[in-house]
């Protein structure tokens, strides 16, 4: 029977995996615990090491000066040297009172030959020699074992007036108490580091917890939000920070969705309305019609009564498919420069049909040369619609007037009619959807309460502005502001 080992690329996948799905105030905690974890390990290091310098630096110093002070001693220089005669008497033994010798302060002091022969040493080292190496150039400072202790030696070179090495001064120290130091401080370092690098991840978490709460109280508002409560708001903490400018911004967006589902729903009622009634009167004036045998100026009346009403079933199909089409914000205008007059009595002999039928007179007032920028088609519709309406709700043998001012810069386009008016606190609504002044839905006067919608959405197309003024009973202004054209000789 074998056994697979484990596959290093499924446990680093696994780890990823449980990673992806860790918490946010996990993940914050981690990711800062991992940084600060590797500056404190670079800082604990580099205290470390630069103790151990310290400490090393201090015995180069110490055992230079006790190198200097024997040489000194000694009437020796290191380049000049002449001979081992000069240090032969370098033991250091207190029972010979007698003998000459020199007052050495370091523990081992040990004199060789080129060859690495000892030629003297200091009664301490008794029978155990220092470590030598010949491979050495110059004086040089290094740690090496001796007794079973380390010491800190110094290799120090004598070479003659010829410039050939006779031999080399070598003076340790013992380091034990300083290692009994750095070891402690290694320790210390490498027991404190987990300690304080948990320590820091719980304390993180706590803290990026707390941090967190308003996205949590974010997160829990909008898991119980849907389309039957979107009155409801996010909490706004209490510190204006970016979190802050989070809830403020879900709080913004909540508003729209709540202003768009209120108008879907709206628009889906107001739809429905328009073309429930005409379905209604076309079924209801066929079942009559099915019931018993009728003349044949019946059944031709009641049919063309049915087609009119398909006709206006389908006009409103109509309207409102290119409703959608505009406010789908995919429609590319093509703005020209274009001549408004012309526009203008282009749009009123389309119209005049339906002024003549009922006895209302149509006057312009023009501007001289009056040159906008706009898209022809979407401006000719403009126009149409607005004229249509203010036909639609003049009395009979009344006056529609159109006047054409030129304004600083913009063209000022005003159409006036002597209809029905709207009231004041309606005027905010007449450019929305399915609005009319009677809120009956009469279908009398033909209308859907689209055409006003459609001009706005293409106003905005076209970057035109359009306002509405009204007195009741006394008549309606639209007013056109569009970005006047000058061309220069």
């Amino acid at each position: 029977m074998s056994i697979k080992p484990a596959n290093p690329v499924k446990k680093s996948r696994s780890f990823f995996k449980d990673f992806s799905v860790m918490s946010l105030r996990n993940r914050i905690a981690f990711y800062y615990t991992i940084t600060t974890a590797f500056l404190i390990a670079m800082v604990f290091t580099s205290i470390y090491f630069m103790v151990e310098k310290v400490v090393y630096k201090q015995f180069d110093e110490e055992i230079n000066n006790e190198v200097e002070e024997i040489l000194s001693d000694s009437h020796i220089s290191t380049h000049d040297f002449k001979g081992f005669a000069n240090l032969k008497n370098i033991d250091t033994d207190d029972n010979d009172k007698n003998s000459k010798k020199i007052n050495v302060d370091t523990d081992f002091v040990e004199l060789v030959n080129s060859s690495g022969e000892i030629m003297n040493k200091s009664a301490s080292l008794s029978w155990c020699a220092l470590a030598f190496n010949p491979n050495q150039l110059g004086k040089t400072y290094f740690n090496s074992n001796f007794g079973g202790s380390m010491v800190r030696q110094a290799q120090v070179p004598l070479i003659n007036n010829k410039g050939i090495t006779e031999g080399y001064l070598i003076v340790a120290v013992p380091v034990k108490n300083a290692i009994i130091v750095l070891n402690d401080l290694r320790d210390i370092f490498f027991f404190s580091f987990p300690v304080i690098i948990f320590t820091l991840f719980v304390l993180t978490r706590l803290i990026a917890g707390k941090s967190i709460r308003p996205i949590e109280k974010v997160i829990s508002t909008a898991e119980q939000m849907s389309q039957t409560n979107l009155d409801q708001r996010m909490p706004m903490p209490y510190h204006h920070d970016e979190l802050y400018r989070l809830s403020s911004t879900m709080n913004a967006l909540l508003e729209r969705m709540q202003d768009a589902f209120q108008r879907e729903k709206d628009f889906t009622a107001n739809a429905s309305h328009e073309l429930k009634t005409p379905l209604a009167i076309v079924k209801g004036t066929l079942e009559v019609l099915v019931r018993k045998p009728r003349e044949r100026e019946y059944y031709e009346t009641k049919i063309q009564f049915c087609l009119k009403e398909l006709n206006r079933m389908a006009r409103l199909i109509d309207q409102l498919l290119m409703l959608a089409r505009y406010e789908s914000s995919k429609i590319n205008t093509n703005i020209e420069t274009i001549a408004l007059s012309r526009h203008i009595d282009n749009v009123i002999e389309r119209v005049r049909p339906s002024a003549f039928a009922k006895s209302i007179s149509i006057t312009v007032d023009h501007a001289e040369n009056a040159l906008v920028a706009a898209d022809p088609g979407m401006f000719d519709m403009m126009l149409e619609n607005i004229l249509s309406n203010a036909i639609k709700y003049s009395p009979p043998g009344s006056s529609i007037g159109v006047v054409i001012k030129n304004i600083a810069d913009t063209i000022v386009c005003s159409i006036s009619d002597q209809g029905i008016g709207i009231p004041e606190e309606k005027l905010n609504a007449v450019f929305e959807r399915f609005f009319r002044v009677d809120e009956s839905r009469n279908s009398g006067t033909g209308g859907f309460g689209l055409g006003l919608s459609i001009v706005k959405k293409l106003a905005d197309l076209q970057q035109i502005k359009v306002s509405v003024s009204s007195k009741e009973n006394k008549g309606t202004t639209f007013t056109l502001i569009l970005p006047a054209v000058t061309i220069n000789d």
